[in-house]
């Protein structure tokens, strides 16, 4: 039957109600399941707003006979309560459906390469072959638009608040910042290349230079970066910066957007302000910069109450200026070779070994436990609060080594009491440097961020305080931000004790820093890992479960078959030859 004026359908499946009784409508979307009883066929009918079954009588209507699961259909029929019995109370349509009186086949579908009902679970490759299929099940559709309703949510607050929505470049100069650059060779300039923006922050600190007041971006950006669950080659942030604006605007401003997030994705009020804990303390209780505080588990320095003890490895370390750290993991009733396997685990952690002890009613079992004396179990017990059945694990080494090694085991052994929990946190006071292994300094965020105090900078730049800040969500990183460098000389002071020269200063940053010489208000922002955030709210554990089309995690795109060669003319045009060895390998 052919459509008057293509009207496909004149009601979305997932709004036809008890209300709708006696009414005659049209519905159009993708056949989800197909049922035949006793002659008469059953489909359920998919749009974007849900679900509703339709009832044909092939004898009327042959071509019900033809439908197969995901054809696409136009279906014209009388809402009717369903018989008594066969209502479902758990579907928002389960106490209607519809009494088809006409029906068109819009386009046929080929055999599916798999369930689209979300009961078996699908290799991860094929579901990314298939994506346009795996963004019909029901779990996608709503991450779909889950991120559809977060971006409006975050748009509407930030509206609200006077920001302007300012779009950057995406064409750039290349200036590195921590990962490597994706290049975009230039036809009209042969052997000139542009880069992919890791982020706007340069042209976002020029706006602020420029006059703009509050801005913000959904911004796209991109990152030649080894994959983990967490990163993609290509991701989104939410962007924002502020003139004559400190840290404290830039927090209330995040825990507007992100509560309303919150409250628009989970219908949870959150409460605001959000804890704050130095990146010291962080280190300290638990060992790295982005803790998971919906268990407790803290990290705690022993070594006063074993730095005498006759296990010679504990007083060694603590003489020679290392310490002894250690967490109570809880109830725990792990097996010998369980508790043995740990220390296997703390070893490719990079510690020298691990020592475990489970508390008994008269002490600890354990393999040193000879070796200590009743003050040091004692001490042990009332330092790390422990009581019977606990399992305490201890690591001697340098202070960073073993909180870094006690903060990983936290993780794999702690659990949270319900997984639905949002801890939200901010780590305020990171280090203005890095020092690395050979002893240089690197940006412990990136070189335009503001110190505490420029004189301490100068003078022990390794121990100088920033004024930047990350939020951190359930152990996760959700972004990061400071106070920015708006004064030339401090930003040159930066350069000098980062061992950038003045011609490479003007090679990667001149176009930026000359925008500081003509009057820079201060300024401060934020960039937000929107997929991260997303893929918490969601329940999912890898943000390519909240992105409509990503890689997989060598980089590859198995639906489109990217990256590809491309022919030798379309690089004759860039003046770009592909070397011998790398075509060999085709």
């Amino acid at each position: 039957m052919a459509r008057v004026e293509d009207v496909y359908r004149d009601a979305y499946a997932g709004r036809v109600t008890g209300e709708r009784i006696g009414e005659t409508i049209r519905v159009a979307g993708w056949v989800s399941r197909r049922r035949d009883h006793g002659g008469i066929v059953f489909i359920d009918v998919r749009d974007a707003s849900g679900v509703v079954q339709a009832v044909i009588d092939p004898a009327r209507l042959p071509a019900a006979r033809d439908l197969k699961l995901e054809y696409v259909v136009s279906v014209l029929g009388t809402v009717q309560a369903r018989p008594e019995g066969t209502a479902n109370p758990d579907m928002v349509t389960g106490m209607v459906d519809i009494a088809v009186e006409a029906l068109d086949i819009l386009s046929a579908a080929e055999p599916l390469p798999f369930m689209l009902d979300g009961r078996v679970d699908v290799d991860e490759r094929t579901r990314l072959e298939y994506r346009f299929l795996d963004l019909r099940t029901p779990r996608m559709s709503a991450n779909l638009r889950a991120r559809s309703k977060a971006f409006h949510v975050m748009r509407e607050v930030l509206d609200d608040l006077g920001f302007m929505d300012v779009d950057t470049p995406t064409l750039i100069r290349s200036t590195p910042e921590g990962a490597r650059d994706m290049l975009v060779p230039s036809r009209l300039r042969k052997g000139s290349f542009y880069a992919l923006p890791q982020s706007p922050q340069l042209f976002k600190q020029l706006l602020m230079v420029s006059g703009v007041d509050r801005y913000y971006q959904l911004a796209r950006c991109y990152r030649d970066e080894d994959f983990r669950s967490d990163r993609q080659l290509e991701f989104i942030q939410l962007d924002l910066e502020g003139a004559f604006w400190g840290r404290e605007g830039v927090f209330s401003t995040l825990e507007a957007v992100v509560a309303a997030v919150v409250k628009r994705l989970r219908g949870v009020e959150l409460d605001t302000p959000f804890r704050r804990l130095t990146y010291a303390e962080v280190m300290e209780r638990y060992g790295t910069d982005k803790p998971d505080l919906r268990f407790g588990m803290e990290i705690h320095d022993v070594s006063p109450v074993v730095e005498d003890s006759e296990f010679g490895v504990f007083a060694s370390t603590v003489a020679s200026g290392g310490v002894v750290k250690g967490i109570n993991a809880g109830q725990s009733e792990m097996s010998r070779s369980a508790l043995d396997s740990l220390g296997e685990r703390a070893r490719t952690l990079g510690a020298k070994g691990l020592v475990w002890l489970v508390k008994e009613e008269d002490g600890f079992r354990s393999p040193v436990a000879k070796f200590l004396s009743d003050e040091e179990t004692s001490g042990l017990a009332d330092s790390l609060d422990a009581t019977t059945g606990d399992l305490i694990l201890l690591v001697a080494d340098t202070s960073k080594i073993a909180g870094q090694v006690l903060g990983q085991l936290r993780l794999e052994l702690g659990q949270p009491k319900d997984h639905d929990d949002l801890a939200f946190l901010w780590v305020i006071d990171f280090p203005v440097f890095e020092v690395e292994d050979d002893g240089s300094l690197s940006p412990a965020h990136h070189p335009f961020t503001a110190p505490v105090d420029v004189d301490e900078m100068g003078e022990s730049p390794e121990t100088a305080i920033s004024k930047s800040y990350d939020l951190v969500l359930n152990g996760s990183e959700l972004g990061s931000g400071s106070v920015r460098i708006h004064d030339p000389a401090v930003q040159r002071k930066v350069f000098e004790i980062l061992g950038i020269g003045p011609d490479e200063i003007e090679r990667r940053f001149g176009w930026f820093v000359k925008g500081l010489r003509f009057g820079t208000p201060p300024h401060a922002g934020f960039a937000l890992g929107v997929d991260r955030f997303l893929a918490i709210l969601q329940g999912e554990r890898s943000i390519r479960e909240v992105i409509p089309f990503p890689k997989t995690q060598t980089g590859t795109d198995p639906m489109s078959g990217s990256p590809t060669r491309v022919d030798d003319e379309q690089l004759k045009e860039l003046g770009i030859a592909v070397r011998p060895e790398v075509k060999a390998d085709e």
